[in-house]
């Protein structure tokens, strides 16, 4: 097994620069219906273009839906994290790590000099080097046939704390829909 020294791997060789972005006064449902379109799990609030806050499907699901308040009536910037933690396109991946392991968050978006330039996330990191996931997490024989595991996904290359053992491999809730084995 090869290890990649995260040092030597700056945040803008890995970070993708597709950022779907929401106005801080638009509605919780604006901001799912735009995730859902996209296809993401997170989606940055900005007001006057500039980043102020980040929503997640699961802020979605516990600030909204698990308290049945109706996603229309709510702004986004009512349940957005903030202050937005953040790094810059010249960080390392091993700093990255290091935030992302401390706050327990899978998602940072990039910013310079003010400006949203990308986000990085764990999938990202994986990717990249996805014997990461064994080391720190490794499956075993009792997780194929019992709970779902969190890793990535070997069909979308995305994070998921759902893949399931299917067919030889570990896939995600949407993949398996996506061929039917769900």
């Amino acid at each position: 097994m090869v290890l990649i020294s995260f040092r030597r791997i700056q945040v803008k060789e890995v970070m993708t620069k597709r950022i779907i972005t929401i106005d801080s006064d638009k509605t919780v449902y604006e901001a799912a219906k735009k995730m859902a379109r996209a296809r993401v799990s997170t989606i940055i609030v900005v007001k006057e273009g500039s980043p102020i806050g980040i929503i997640t499907d699961s802020d979605i699901i516990k600030k909204v839906v698990a308290k049945d308040c109706k996603p229309s009536t709510i702004k986004v910037k009512d349940i957005m994290s903030r202050p937005i933690i953040y790094v810059t396109p010249e960080a390392d991946l091993e700093e990255v790590k290091d935030i992302m392991i401390k706050r327990k968050i899978r998602r940072l978006p990039v910013i310079s000099n003010g400006k949203l330039v990308g986000i990085i996330t764990a999938s990202d990191i994986a990717r990249l080097c996805p014997e990461i996931l064994y080391l720190v997490k490794p499956r075993t024989i009792e997780q194929v046939i019992g709970e779902p595991v969190s890793g990535i996904c070997e069909r979308c290359y995305n994070y998921s704390d759902d893949l399931r053992f299917v067919d030889g491999r570990w896939l995600c809730t949407e993949c398996r829909e996506d061929l039917g084995l769900s």
